[in-house]
C-alpha cells in the first residue's frame, strides 16, 4: 500500500483532532504537518490494514510533544462555524441567536474538558471511531476510553445544563470527576 492511499484520505480527521488538541487552527496545521512527516519518515513500519488509527495516533503524540513543549494550557481558538457550515435556507435572527449561544455553549464545555476526555470525544463523536480504535491511538486499554468518554459526557452534560440555569461558567465551577 502506499503512503497517499494509506494516510492522505485522513488529512480532515487529523487537523479536527490537532485542532481540538491545542485549540488553536494555524499551530494545529503546523502540528499536522509535522505528524505527516513522522508518518512519511516511519512508513516502513506501517504493517497495512486501515491507516486512519495509525496516523491519527502520529497525530495525537505530535500534539501532547508540542503542548508540553509550549506549555499552553489556556489556548482559545475562534472557530468560525459559517464557514462550515451550508444552510439550505435563510434562519430567522432569533433562531440564529439560539444556535450560535449553543454552539458558543458547547464548544467552550469541550474546551474546559482535560485533553484526555477533549480527544477521546473528539475521536469518537466528531470522528466516528471505535473504542477500539481509540484504544491503539491512545494508548490506553478499552476500558479507560470508556470511562474517559463516560466522564468526558457527565462533564459536558453538568457544565451545558449549569449555563442553561445561568449559573457559574464550567471553568468556573468545580466538577466532579
Amino acid at each position: 500500500m502506499r503512503f497517499e492511499e494509506a494516510v492522505l484520505p485522513h488529512l480532515d480527521a487529523a487537523f479536527n483532532l490537532a485542532r481540538w488538541l491545542v485549540r488553536d487552527s494555524a499551530d494545529a496545521q503546523d502540528i499536522v504537518q509535522e505528524a505527516y512527516l513522522r508518518a512519511w519518515k516511519g512508513f516502513a513500519g506501517f504493517h497495512g490494514g486501515d491507516g486512519r488509527p495509525w496516523i491519527l495516533a502520529i497525530v495525537r503524540n505530535t500534539c501532547y510533544t508540542w503542548l508540553r513543549k509550549h506549555s499552553r494550557r489556556d489556548l482559545t481558538v475562534e472557530f468560525d462555524e459559517a464557514a462550515h457550515t451550508h444552510e439550505t435556507s435563510t434562519p430567522n435572527p432569533e433562531r440564529l441567536l439560539v444556535e450560535k449561544t449553543n454552539r458558543d455553549v458547547l464548544q467552550h464545555a469541550l474546551e474546559e474538558l482535560p485533553a484526555e476526555f477533549r480527544e477521546s470525544i473528539v475521536l469518537r463523536e466528531l470522528e466516528g471511531l471505535s473504542y477500539k480504535e481509540i484504544s491503539e491511538i491512545a494508548g490506553v486499554p478499552v476500558g479507560t476510553v470508556m470511562s474517559r468518554l463516560a466522564r468526558a459526557r457527565a462533564r459536558l452534560r453538568d457544565c451545558i445544563a449549569a449555563a442553561d440555569k445561568g449559573g457559574p461558567t464550567c471553568g468556573a465551577q468545580k466538577l466532579k470527576l
